[in-house]
C-alpha cells in the first residue's frame, strides 16, 4: 500500500490544519469555580482555558502539548456521561465497547490497548484528580461532578507515567466552595432513559470546605430479548462523590477525596448481522448454516436494521469501582511546592457473558456460558517539587510508586449435541497478578529569552511484574470443547528497567502566539497475557512498548481573543506494540496478546472556538489520522491472512470531526434563549487487526441539537434535546462471532431519541 514521504506528509498536513482553521474547533475548559447557569451566559470573547497538562496550572495557550479540553458541565447538559460518550466530541478519542468493563479500551490517534488480561497496562492513561487508573476499565465507568476533562494527545510518559505511549486523559473534578451552594441536575429521554445529580458543597468550619455529589441513571435498553420477553442493552448507574479541602495553616493545604460507582450493565454480547463472515485478504465469504438455523429456531433475523436477540443466558455485569486519595500541598518559600498524593483504590468486575448468541443448543453450534468474577487493588505514592515560574529554568521533578494486585476466576461451560448425544463439558481457571512500578520523573522549561524557551524532560521506570495461572477443565478427556484449552498450571516473573522523555523548542511570536516542536518517547513496561485459555506458549514475557513521536504545533488567540485556534502536526511510531490476535482453541476464536511489531500513527489536528458575535459561538474539532501497521511479526505457521503489514489500524478512522454551533440572545430582562447544535462525522473504520472486510463500518454523520432557556438570574436552565436527528444507524463495534458468522454493538443513539435537561442553582 502507498504511504505518504514525509515532504509529502508535512504538505497535507499544513493543508489539514489551514481547513480546520476555517471550520472552527472544540470545545472549551473551565477553572474550578462551581457549575452554574451564570456560567453559560453571554461573552464578548473567548474565555481563557487553564489546564493541568503540566502537572501545573497553566493557560492552554500557553502549553506545548497538543491538547483537547471538554467542559464538565457542558457535558452533563447534552447526556454525554463517560468516556465513550466524550469520544464522539474528541475526534482524536476513540473508544472500544464491549459487554463487560473489562473489555473495555480508549484510543488516541487510533491507538489504544485491547486486552483482558490483568497482565498489561493500556496505552493511553487515565487520571483522575492527579490519581493513575491503572486498569482500563476502570476509567470506563460513568463520572459525576466533573469540573472539565482534558485529552493530551501523544506520548505523555515523562509526567504521567509509564502507560502513557499514545496520550493521557486527564479528569478534573470540582472543588469546593467557602459559601453554601448546591445544584440539581435532572433528565429524562425516550425509552425510559433517566439521569439525576446533586450536589452540595460549603463550609464545614473556618478554613475547611466540603463537597458532596450524588448521582443515579438508569436505561431499559434499546434491544430487545425474544428469548425472556424484554429490552436488553441498558443500564443502572449510581454513584457519590466527595471533597474535602482544609487549610491546616496559611502554607499547607490538604484535600481528602472519596468516590464509589456502582453499575449494572445488560450489553449483549453482539447482535447478529449475519451468518456469515469475511476472510482477509480474498474477502472470502463463508457461511455457517447450522448457526442460521439456531438463530433463526429463536426468531431473530440478522441483518442490518436488526435490534434483537434470543439467548438463554443474558449477558451482564456488575462493575464497582471506588477509592481514597489523600494530597498534601505545602507552599515553600521562594515561590515552591511541595505536592503529595496517596491513593488506594479497588475495583470489583463481576460478568456473565453469552458466548454462542442462540437460545439452544443444535448439532454443529455449541452452546457456552462464561462467569468471571475481578478484584483488584492499587496503591500509588507520588511527590512532586513544583519551582515558581518566571526563572531561567522553571520545572516539577517528582517520586511514584504504585502496586497493583489483581486476583480473577474465570470458568467456560459448554452444552454440546454430539453424535453419541448430549455432551456438558467446564473448564476454571484462577489467575492473577502483581505489578510494582517506581519512578523518578522531571520536565521542566529552560527559559533562554523571555519568547524562547528549551523543553526538557525524563523519566526513568521501573517493574517488577509477577503472575499466577491454574486452570482445570471437566472432565478431564474433553473431547475438544470449543473455547476450553486443557488443564494448565504455571506462574512467572520478570524485572525491567526503561525510560521515557521529551525535548523540545518553543517561542512565542506575540503575546497570543507561540509555536513549539518536541521529540517524545513513550514507554510502557512488560506484559504477561494472562487469560482463561492460557497456555504454554503465553508464558514468556511481553516486551515493553515504546513510541517515538514528533510534534509541531502552534497556539494562539487572534482578533481581540475573539478567535482560538490551536493547530498540530504529529508522527508516532510504536516499537513492540501490545496487541491481541486471534486464534483458534478447539474451533472456538479466542485472542492471544503478542507483541504486534512497529505501527505508526500520523497526521494533523485543528482546534478552534470563534465568537462570530455575542451571541453566537462556533466551534468544532478536525483530526486526520493515518494510523496503520509497519511491520506485523507473523507467528510460525501462521496462514497469509496474517500479512497485515500497511493495514489500518483499528479503531483509527482516517478523517473525524465535531462541529458545534450556538446562538444565545436575549427573550426577556432575564430569560435568554439557547439554540444549539452539533455534528459528529467520521470516515471508515476498520474494528478488527485482522482486517477482515466485513468488520468495517462505513463513514458516517450524527446530528444533534437542542432549544433552551437559562435565566442567569435565577440560577437555572432548561433544554429540549434531540439526539440523532437524522436517525443514522451505525455500529460501535464489529466482530465475528466466537463460532462464526458477523455481530455489533448497538450504541445508545443507533436511532433518533428525545429528551429534555434541568439545571437548577442554590
Amino acid at each position: 500500500m502507498r504511504r505518504l514521504s514525509i515532504p509529502l506528509f508535512v504538505t497535507a498536513s499544513a493543508l489539514a490544519l489551514t481547513a480546520g482553521a476555517s471550520l472552527a474547533a472544540t470545545t472549551s475548559g473551565s477553572d474550578q469555580s462551581p457549575r452554574s447557569a451564570s456560567a453559560e451566559a453571554n461573552t464578548a470573547t473567548v474565555g481563557e482555558v487553564i489546564v493541568t497538562a503540566r502537572r501545573r496550572a497553566e493557560s492552554l495557550e500557553k502549553v506545548p502539548v497538543a491538547v483537547d479540553v471538554v467542559q464538565g458541565a457542558a457535558a452533563a447538559a447534552k447526556n454525554l456521561n463517560d468516556i465513550q460518550d466524550i469520544s464522539a466530541t474528541v475526534p482524536s478519542v476513540d473508544f472500544r465497547t464491549s459487554a463487560s468493563n473489562k473489555d473495555r479500551t480508549i484510543f488516541v490517534r487510533g491507538i489504544g490497548t485491547i486486552s483482558t488480561s490483568p497482565g498489561v497496562e493500556p496505552s493511553v492513561s487515565t487520571v483522575i484528580d492527579g490519581v493513575v487508573y491503572a486498569r482500563a476499565g476502570q476509567a470506563t465507568v460513568d463520572f459525576s461532578d466533573v469540573d472539565h476533562i482534558e485529552v493530551l494527545e501523544g506520548p505523555q510518559g515523562t509526567l504521567f507515567g509509564k502507560n502513557a505511549t499514545a496520550g493521557v486523559i486527564n479528569i478534573v473534578t470540582r472543588n469546593p466552595t467557602a459559601a453554601t451552594t448546591g445544584y440539581f441536575d435532572g433528565g429524562y429521554y425516550s425509552g425510559g432513559e433517566y439521569r439525576i445529580d446533586g450536589g452540595v458543597s460549603g463550609s464545614l468550619a473556618k478554613n475547611v470546605q466540603a463537597l458532596l455529589s450524588v448521582f443515579d441513571g438508569g436505561f431499559k435498553g434499546n434491544v430487545f430479548d425474544n428469548y425472556d420477553g424484554k429490552y436488553v442493552n441498558g443500564y443502572e448507574h449510581w454513584g457519590a462523590r466527595t471533597k474535602i479541602v482544609a487549610d491546616l495553616t496559611d502554607n499547607l493545604t490538604f484535600t481528602l477525596g472519596a468516590d464509589y460507582t456502582h453499575e449494572h450493565d445488560t450489553t449483549p454480547n453482539g447482535v447478529w448481522l449475519s451468518d456469515s463472515q469475511q476472510s482477509y485478504p480474498l474477502g472470502t465469504v463463508s457461511t455457517n448454516a447450522a448457526l442460521g438455523a439456531a438463530i433463526a429456531a429463536g426468531g431473530v433475523t440478522p441483518g442490518p436494521n436488526n435490534t434483537t436477540v434470543s439467548t438463554n443466558l443474558t449477558s451482564r455485569v456488575t462493575d464497582v469501582n471506588s477509592g481514597v486519595s489523600g494530597t498534601f500541598d505545602w507552599k515553600l518559600p521562594q515561590g515552591f511546592t511541595v505536592t503529595s498524593i496517596t491513593a488506594y483504590r479497588f475495583w470489583n468486575n463481576d460478568q456473565f457473558q453469552d458466548f454462542d448468541g442462540v437460545s439452544a443448543p443444535e448439532p454443529g453450534v455449541v452452546q457456552a456460558g462464561d462467569t468471571g468474577h475481578l478484584r483488584f487493588h492499587q496503591i500509588s505514592q507520588e511527590v512532586r517539587l513544583e519551582s515558581p515560574k518566571g526563572h531561567f529554568v522553571d520545572y516539577v521533578v517528582g517520586l511514584y510508586f504504585m502496586n497493583e494486585i489483581d486476583h480473577e476466576t474465570y470458568q467456560r461451560a459448554d452444552n454440546q449435541i454430539l453424535a453419541s448425544g448430549p455432551f456438558n463439558s467446564s473448564g476454571l481457571a484462577d489467575y492473577g497478578t502483581n505489578d510494582r512500578n517506581y519512578a523518578i520523573f522531571g520536565e521542566g522549561d529552560v527559559n533562554f529569552t523571555k519568547k524562547l524557551r528549551l523543553i526538557l524532560g525524563a523519566r526513568a521506570i521501573h517493574d517488577d511484574l509477577s503472575f499466577y495461572e491454574n486452570r482445570v477443565d471437566s472432565p478431564t478427556s474433553n473431547p475438544g470443547s470449543p473455547g476450553i484449552a486443557g488443564n494448565f498450571t504455571t506462574n512467572g516473573s520478570v524485572s525491567k528497567t526503561g525510560w521515557a522523555g521529551r525535548t523540545g523548542l518553543q517561542y512565542d511570536v506575540n503575546s497570543d502566539v507561540n509555536v513549539y516542536g518536541t521529540v517524545s518517547r513513550g514507554y510502557m513496561g512488560p506484559a504477561y497475557n494472562v487469560f482463561f485459555n492460557m497456555g504454554a506458549a503465553n508464558t514468556p514475557p511481553l516486551n515493553p512498548e515504546t513510541s517515538t513521536s514528533y510534534e509541531i504545533g502552534l497556539k494562539s488567540r487572534l482578533l481581540d481573543d475573539h478567535l482560538q485556534a490551536n493547530l498540530s502536526g504529529f508522527i508516532t511510531n510504536f516499537q513492540n506494540y501490545q496487541a491481541n490476535f486471534l486464534q483458534l482453541v478447539n474451533g472456538a476464536q479466542v485472542t492471544n496478546l503478542i507483541n504486534a511489531g512497529e505501527v505508526t500513527s500520523r497526521g494533523a489536528e485543528a482546534n478552534v472556538i470563534a465568537k462570530i458575535w455575542d451571541a453566537f459561538t462556533l466551534s468544532g474539532d478536525l483530526a486526520y489520522d493515518d494510523a496503520y501497521v509497519v511491520n506485523f511479526p507473523c507467528p510460525a505457521h501462521a496462514a497469509i491472512s496474517c500479512n497485515i503489514n500497511g493495514q489500518p489500524m483499528p479503531f483509527a478512522p482516517r478523517w473525524k470531526s465535531h462541529l458545534d454551533a450556538d446562538y444565545q440572545a436575549p427573550m426577556t430582562s432575564r430569560l435568554n434563549l439557547d439554540l444549539d447544535t452539533d455534528w459528529e462525522w467520521q470516515s471508515k473504520t476498520q474494528f478488527q487487526l485482522t482486517e477482515t472486510p466485513d468488520t468495517v463500518q462505513p463513514a458516517y454523520g450524527i446530528w444533534n441539537a437542542s432549544i433552551g432557556l437559562i435565566d442567569a438570574q435565577g440560577g437555572w436552565t432548561a433544554h429540549f434535546v434531540v439526539k440523532n436527528l437524522a436517525n443514522t444507524h451505525y455500529s460501535a463495534f464489529l466482530a465475528h462471532g466466537n463460532l462464526g458468522g458477523l455481530v455489533t454493538w448497538i450504541p445508545r443513539d443507533y436511532s433518533r431519541y428525545v429528551g429534555f435537561n434541568v439545571h437548577k442553582d442554590f
